[in-house]
């Protein structure tokens, strides 16, 4: 029964610390990492390859998808006996797309990078980015291959559908073998038919017949929502003092970006609403689970900025690396512990606080006079 024995601990094997924590094992072979060093491209390697591999099986896996047929045979109304349009709203003409799908996932990925990068003006932390831009990817890959899993299961009608299919209800046909055999002049007063009507482009036809959930929404909410959290996180601006209120026009304008991305392909007629709605759960689920795989924390103002090492715990209400990433100098955030220096962030507490007792953490008093014009930043 030794398989399911489980192994003495064995003292030798103790990893030293990392983080600020006691690693009990090495995992893999790998020794824990120190979080304020650059590692060599080997050393960085040798922990992010399975996560490379992973992006690229996804990645492959949602294109083979993406360039799939549709599932479904979905049944549709074209008119009614009188020759009214059943459904308007499926009528719209097709229209050029005003923000294609690649500008749409090229803009959620590229200027959150440009934004991490600008970040390090101050931060300078190599893991800083390094888990910014991985999560990042994992956040869009992630959303990208959900959404794509659904278009082609489950799918739905654009609103120029039957501009694209350009239906002609004489080729409808129930023979053994037809396409929508036994669902074409169906329902009530046979008005609904499937595909085999349609004598438009097939490649066209194929991508109206998937417009569930939105992939512009997706890549625009997963990205834009995810670069929301990383500046929220940086910026201090939900934590524990008064910033600046550019701060709040900073946090809040990639989930403006998120918001017109989607909602222009209302304009297009390229989407419905819901299938914007639906996407944009889907990035903004996957932006804040990939968040805080790869940060201490979402919300919690103490942590929310500190990048996780892969190798060692976070040690939570203790001194950990990095305590200082952050780009705002606002109370105290942000500056490194020395001779001459403001003592960074401590348990949750940026510089300045010391324990008033009963009363809570409070600041010293600070005049104009001893203020630095960072600070308000």
């Amino acid at each position: 029964m030794g398989l399911f024995t489980r192994r003495p601990h064995d003292p030798s094997t103790a990893a030293p610390v990392a983080n600020g924590a006691h690693v009990g094992h090495v995992q893999h072979g790998l020794a824990p990492y120190s979080m304020a060093t650059r590692p060599s491209f080997g050393q960085w390697l040798k922990a992010t390859w399975l996560d490379i591999l992973t992006m690229a099986a996804l990645g492959a896996v949602g294109l083979g998808v993406y360039h799939a047929d549709p599932a479904p045979t979905r049944s549709f109304a074209v008119q009614f006996q009188d020759g009214e349009v059943v459904y308007p709203e499926f009528a719209y003409p097709m229209r050029k797309e005003i923000i294609p799908i690649w500008l749409a996932a090229f803009l959620a990925s590229i200027i959150p990078i440009v934004v991490i990068l600008l970040m390090q003006i101050r931060i300078r932390s190599f893991w800083d980015v390094n888990n910014a831009v991985i999560g990042l990817l994992y956040s869009l890959i992630t959303a990208a291959v959900f959404q794509v899993f659904i278009k082609w299961l489950i799918g739905g009608l654009r609103p120029h559908f039957l501009a694209v299919c350009k239906p002609d209800v004489s080729l409808a046909s129930n023979a053994p073998g037809a396409v929508g055999a036994g669902l074409n002049a169906q329902g009530f007063r046979d008005i609904y038919y499937t595909r085999e009507i349609c004598t438009g482009d097939p490649t066209d036809i194929n991508d109206s017949l998937e417009s569930m959930p939105s992939g512009h929404a997706t890549a625009a909410f997963a990205g834009f929502v995810f670069l929301y959290l990383y500046l929220n996180a940086k910026l201090k601006v939900f934590s524990n003092y008064h910033p600046s209120m550019w701060k709040l026009v900073a946090v809040y304008a990639p989930i403006l970006g998120a918001c017109l991305i989607a909602g222009a392909l209302t304009i297009d007629e390229f989407h419905n609403w819901y299938d914007l709605i639906a996407g944009a759960l889907i990035g903004t689920v996957m932006a804040f689970s990939a968040y805080r795989m790869v940060y201490a924390a979402i919300w919690d103002w103490r942590w929310n900025h500190i990048p996780l090492n892969r190798l060692a715990p976070f040690p939570y209400g203790g001194p950990a690396e990095l305590e200082g990433a952050t780009f705002t100098r606002g109370a105290g955030w942000g500056y490194a512990a020395g001779p001459g220096g403001v003592p960074a962030a401590k348990n949750g507490h940026p510089a300045g606080y010391h324990n008033g007792g009963a009363g809570g953490h409070h600041m010293p008093p600070m005049t104009w006079a001893h203020s630095r014009a960072d600070n308000m930043v």
